[in-house]
């Protein structure tokens, strides 16, 4: 089974659908990050550097939006912005859900 078939199997359970839906912000926000530190060409320790950190540091940062188990402070988002030469921008929208 590959991956898209294991995500397909899984998300037809209704409660891991709401539990994976329920994270879209967190993969959202991770795969920004990602795709701002291959496009910057930064490894995990250079951006850990600029932070001012170690690199597990910013592997447990990069790591913890997909597992969900820590949610990081806006400040260490916008260092890790301004590490890959980014600007951190948050936004409130209007839930469709309310």
């Amino acid at each position: 089974m590959n991956h898209a078939e294991l995500k397909k199997k899984a998300l037809a359970n209704p409660e891991t659908r709401i539990m994976y839906d329920d994270m879209e912000a967190e993969f959202s926000l991770l795969r920004q990050m990602l795709k701002a530190r291959q496009e910057a060409g930064l490894s995990q320790a250079e951006v850990a550097a600029r932070m001012g950190t170690k690199a597990p540091a910013v592997t447990r940062l990069e790591s913890s939006l997909s597992n969900g188990k820590h949610s990081p402070s806006l400040a260490t988002l916008r260092r890790y912005a301004q590490a890959v030469g980014c600007e951190l921008q948050v936004t409130l929208i209007k839930s469709e859900n309310i």
